[in-house]
Parts: structure tokens; sequence; C-alpha cells
């Protein structure tokens, strides 16, 4: 039986912070992630950090987020801010830009996509 994991098929720690780099990256200098980037403070590093965090131990590698934070509770944790389709898809989008440029294999790219779409959409929190 395989036990790899997500974290160790992308290639672990340096692949995934180059994904989150990138994804704040492309977020901040994106026209049409204009929604998306206005629900974010004006300096990433802390954000891209936690999202670093968080994914770490989403995808299977160390559970970096909850030893420093304890508990995601990502809904509970974006309630105050303004999240609807739009901002989903935006979020979405951006991803999935992240993981075509460093070349995820399209296999897993494709499975963390939905898992992310789901997510994201559990987020949400206003009409439309």
């Amino acid at each position: 039986m395989d036990q790899t994991t997500p974290y160790d098929t992308i290639g672990g720690e340096p692949v995934l912070a180059h994904l989150c780099d990138r994804f704040y990256g492309l977020m901040a200098a994106t026209p049409r992630f204009a929604e998306l980037r206005a629900l974010h403070p004006e300096d990433l590093q802390g954000s891209r950090d936690k999202l670093f965090m968080f994914l770490s131990g989403w995808l299977g590698g160390p559970d970096l987020f909850v030893q420093q934070f304890g508990h995601p509770r990502l809904r509970a944790r974006h309630m105050p801010f303004a999240i609807g389709v739009k901002e989903r898809d935006q979020w979405v989008a951006c991803m999935r830009l992240a993981m075509e440029e460093l070349g995820i294999e399209q296999g897993l790219r494709e499975r963390l996509l939905q898992n992310f779409f789901n997510t994201a959409d559990f987020m949400r929190n206003k009409a439309g």
C-alpha cells in the first residue's frame, strides 16, 4: 500500500512554499483577482505564512497550523470577511494558476482543485 501523501507528491516544503508565494504573487498582481486581494491586509506575508502552515497539514505533511494556532476552524476564521461566489471563484482560479505554473501533475492538481473548491464554497457567507 502506497502511503505517499499529496505533500510528498508535490515535493514537500520547498514546493509548497513556492506555491504559496506564487499564489499570493498572482493574487496581488492580477487585476481579475481584485476582489479577493481586497479581503487581505496590505502586507500579505502573514496570510501567506498561514496558508503555508495550513496546507502543510492538509496535504499530509507537518501539521504546522494546528501546532501554532490550534484547530483551523476555517469557516469561523473567515466569517469576518464577505465571501461570495466571486471571491470563491477568484481564490480557486488563483490557486489553479499557481499550481499550473509550478507544474503540479494534472491528476493531482484536479483532485486538489476539487477539494479547494469545496472548501472555498464552504467559506461563502454572502449571497452572490
